[in-house]
């Protein structure tokens, strides 16, 4: 596993998303906070394809699962 290449900003590049801090900020704002007993890939907001990354992902607790779990925790923060 290569840590550096898994950055938030990777994460949205890699799930098609503007991959701007700014544009991560709005879109981490904008969808916050997730639901409690929502999983991260289930939230409403992702794409079927988006959904299935994550999930495999950290089903796997694969190399993205780091920066997922980082991800979740920033949705699941109250504003």
């Amino acid at each position: 596993m290569n840590a550096s290449l898994h950055t938030m900003d990777n994460l949205f590049a890699q799930l098609g998303l503007p991959d701007e801090p700014a544009a991560i900020d709005s879109f981490i704002a904008s969808h916050r906070p997730l639901d409690s007993g929502v999983a991260l890939y289930r939230a409403s907001f992702w794409t079927a394809s988006q959904r299935a990354f994550l999930k495999e992902e950290i089903i796997e607790d694969a190399d993205w699962s780091a920066v997922i779990d980082e991800l979740n925790v920033r949705l699941s923060k109250m504003p």
